[in-house]
C-alpha cells in the first residue's frame, strides 16, 4: 500500500462538466484517486431545476448528501424527498434516479469506492 500526501482542493480550481446521460446534471471532481486518494473519490454534484437523471445502476455504492435544494431521489421501487442535510446510501447495483421538479439548484456530495464503476441505463 502506498503512503498518500495530504491534498487540498479550493473550490475555484474545481472544474464542472455535464454528465452525459442527464440534461442539467454537472460533476465536478473534488478528491480522487488521481488527486492522491488511495480509496475513494468524492465528487459535487449539481441538479438543475426541471432536470431529472434517468432510471440507471452503477457498479458501485454510493453515499450522498444533500447539499442544498430540494429534489426527489428514486431508490429502488421508492421516492424519496430529500433537502439540505439528508445523507442516502445506494448500494451497488440499485436502480435510482434523480428529478428537481423545484425552483432552486439542487447539489449534493457523492462519495465512491475508487476504480472502474459502470453506469448502466435502466429501460
Amino acid at each position: 500500500m502506498s503512503e498518500s500526501s495530504p491534498v487540498v482542493q479550493r473550490a475555484e480550481d474545481i472544474e464542472y462538466e455535464s454528465v452525459d446521460a442527464a440534461d442539467g446534471l454537472e460533476k465536478g471532481v473534488l478528491v480522487d484517486e488521481e488527486r492522491g486518494a488511495p480509496n475513494f473519490a468524492i465528487r459535487r454534484f449539481t441538479l438543475a431545476p426541471g432536470a431529472e437523471v434517468p432510471k440507471h445502476t452503477n457498479e458501485v455504492e454510493h453515499e450522498q448528501y444533500v447539499l442544498e435544494g430540494e429534489y426527489v431521489v428514486g431508490i429502488g421501487n421508492e421516492e424519496h424527498a430529500v433537502s439540505s442535510g439528508d445523507s442516502l446510501l445506494i448500494p451497488a447495483g440499485t436502480v435510482h434516479w434523480y428529478r428537481n421538479e423545484g425552483n432552486e439548484e439542487g447539489a449534493f456530495i457523492c462519495a465512491v469506492p475508487n476504480g472502474d464503476d459502470a453506469i448502466e441505463l435502466v429501460e
